[in-house]
């Protein structure tokens, strides 16, 4: 007896499907290995604007002014970048606005970069202290949940929601020397 039961997606292929389905027109970026799979996605859809930025709090601006201009947007990052973003997200809070950014977590489990932990254990008390509501995920099996949950918190009920993905969710990161 055969299933013909569809495999499930990949988590990266559950968030661009949750970004398709939720009207989500434009994703800001900082290049991140954790997010390849899902800008490779955004580039490629006609009806999906990619926005690659040079620093992460241009991309709290250009959520801002998406939603100002009509559209739905979310701002992809690493936790590195969250530092950047503080000054900016004041934004957020003082013109109420919907946000919805997914953070890939580095300077968690098994990684190997001293630099990058600080970061990692600021990360949420700070987007906290901005006002923003954390949601993580460290298990493949809630992804799709936890985004749903965070895009309809943002853009039906106006909130400004952060969704960590976890570093054992993403995998380790290895630093590899070039020849």
């Amino acid at each position: 007896m055969t299933d013909n039961t569809p495999a499930p997606l990949a988590w990266p292929e559950q968030i661009f499907d949750i970004f398709k389905r939720g009207g989500v027109r434009q994703v800001a970026y900082v290049p991140d290995a954790g997010h390849a799979q899902v800008i490779r996605r955004v580039h490629a859809d006609p009806d999906m604007h990619a926005i690659v930025l040079t620093t992460e709090e241009e991309g709290v601006a250009t959520c801002c002014g998406a939603w100002l201009g009509g559209e739905r947007s979310v701002l992809l990052m690493q936790s590195s970048g969250v530092g950047n973003c503080i000054n900016m997200m004041s934004l957020i809070q003082n013109c109420r606005f919907p946000f919805l950014t997914l953070i890939t977590m580095r300077g968690e489990f098994a990684e190997f970069n001293p630099w990058q932990v600080p970061m990692s254990r600021a990360t949420q008390p700070v987007l906290e202290a901005m006002g923003l509501t954390v949601m993580r995920v460290a298990r493949h099996e809630d992804v799709a949940d936890v985004v749903q949950a965070g895009l309809d918190a943002a853009f039906e009920s106006g909130e400004p929601i952060a969704v960590l993905l976890s570093q054992r969710l993403i995998g380790r990161k290895k630093w590899v020397a070039k020849p």
